[in-house]
């Protein structure tokens, strides 16, 4: 059963990446960004990784989307049109690209496997053993992003703010010369 949800997410995120990459209107491309954020978040809670799936509800489909929508009062809501030209080298090293990723793939274990290096490392025994008398957070997860890994947590946080920020001041410049996403979508028609 899980098999066909997986299936139906994958589907699912297909036809929203698709959707995005055809729309001309910003403000639908953010709101399906969003819709992509959340199947995302399912995704992983289907995979057993709930930390992972809120982190991407939470940054993905929130933090993300508002700040898009502000970005978008600075920029309009329509995309201006773009000359058609036809990249061809870039499509092929886009193929390359995916066709080694692929490749690369056949040297994963197979997912959930309990033979995995993963499952086996003496560090992840430490971390089972040890993290919650070591950190006094009985959830190992928690304990191991909240200290172990706690340098690469504040840096994720200081990305989001830094985003934050930017968008401010790139509105904050909008709003004190008079512009406005109406009067940038008046000059595009």
């Amino acid at each position: 059963m899980t098999l066909v949800i997986d299936v139906f997410l994958f589907l699912f995120l297909m036809i929203t990446a698709v959707a995005m990459a055809r729309m001309n209107s910003l403000f639908g491309v953010v709101m399906m960004s969003g819709i992509y954020s959340l199947l995302s978040a399912a995704l992983f809670m289907v995979m057993d990784a709930p930390d992972v799936a809120f982190t991407e509800a939470a940054v993905g489909a929130g933090i993300s989307t508002v700040l898009m929508l502000g970005t978008l009062a600075l920029v309009g809501r329509v995309q201006k049109p773009a000359l058609r030209r036809h990249h061809f080298a870039a499509l092929g090293i886009v193929i390359v690209t995916g066709i080694a990723l692929a490749y690369g793939t056949y040297d994963l274990p197979a997912f959930g496997d309990a033979d995995n290096p993963v499952q086996t490392s003496t560090v992840t025994e430490r971390y089972v053993d040890v993290s919650g008398r070591e950190i006094g957070i009985p959830n190992i997860v928690t304990s191991v992003l909240a200290s172990y890994r706690g340098y690469d947590t504040l840096g994720e946080t200081v990305v989001v703010f830094t985003a934050a920020v930017a968008v401010l001041v790139l509105l904050g410049r909008a709003r004190r010369r008079g512009v406005t996403g109406e009067e940038r979508e008046s000059d595009l028609q």
